[in-house]
């Protein structure tokens, strides 16, 4: 599939360079998060990088969850499972934990399903800054703080009425955003469809720390960083 540009496979287990984990964002996932860059230092491998791995090699169930632990690093040695029975860690050589998967229901191994369904995932994913956040801030009169923008990936959920396809989509249905103190927890709900028929839905959500009254300024600024980050890379 397309991740081998993206990941180094040494010993069966696989590690990221921050090269890889940045161009992953952008390229493929369209994300311009702060933590993805090479030069970050609080650098981050994408969420859905690990997320996509971990279908190419253990398959789509029909049942799958996701809940991240740790942030990982660029050069970590990771431990992905090949086949996943009810439950699945990632980890690194200490036994740190990075992600924990559960799964149940059948599963799928047909490479254009895992393949459609990975693309349309990350992307919606890599969209949800600005629009559909920033439209949560400000429904709530929040934001995140301009000078440390900490957006984090927190747990994913998915579930499959059906496996046997090999194009779909997905749409977002729903948007919450629940507070507490400095620290806020979206989530995006979306269904996943396939011939404009509904064979799926999942849940995403994200951390927002740093929490404070919301400026429309500053948003519009943080915004604009954001978008001049974009189009600063894709006239490299």
């Amino acid at each position: 599939m397309f991740l081998e540009n993206y990941c180094t496979v040494i010993n069966d287990q696989v590690s990221f360079t921050r090269q890889q984990g940045s161009d992953f964002a952008k390229k493929i996932a369209d994300d311009f998060n702060p933590l993805h860059d090479i030069n970050a230092k609080r650098f981050c491998v994408p969420g859905d990088l690990l997320f996509a791995l971990i279908l190419e090699k253990a398959g789509l169930h029909k049942e799958m969850s996701f809940t991240f632990s740790g942030m990982i690093s660029d050069n970590i040695p990771l431990n992905i499972p090949e086949e996943i029975i009810n439950n699945a860690k990632v980890t690194d050589d200490k036994g740190k934990e990075y992600m924990s998967i559960h799964v149940n229901g059948d599963v799928n191994k047909n490479k254009k399903a895992i393949n459609s369904l990975t693309r349309a995932y990350v992307g919606f994913s890599g969209h949800t800054f600005p629009k559909i956040l920033v439209a949560l801030m400000e429904e709530h009169q929040v934001m995140i703080n301009p000078a440390r923008p900490m957006i984090m990936y927190e747990k994913m959920s998915i579930e499959l009425d059906d496996l046997n396809f090999e194009n779909i989509s997905l749409n977002l249905t729903n948007t919450s955003l629940k507070i507490e103190g400095k620290r806020g927890t979206a989530c995006l709900s979306f269904s996943l469809e396939n011939e404009d028929k509904i064979i799926g839905h999942g849940k995403k959500f994200m951390l927002l720390s740093g929490l404070r009254p919301y400026c429309q300024d500053t948003i519009d600024a943080i915004v604009e960083d954001f978008h001049q980050k974009k189009s600063d890379f894709l006239t490299q």
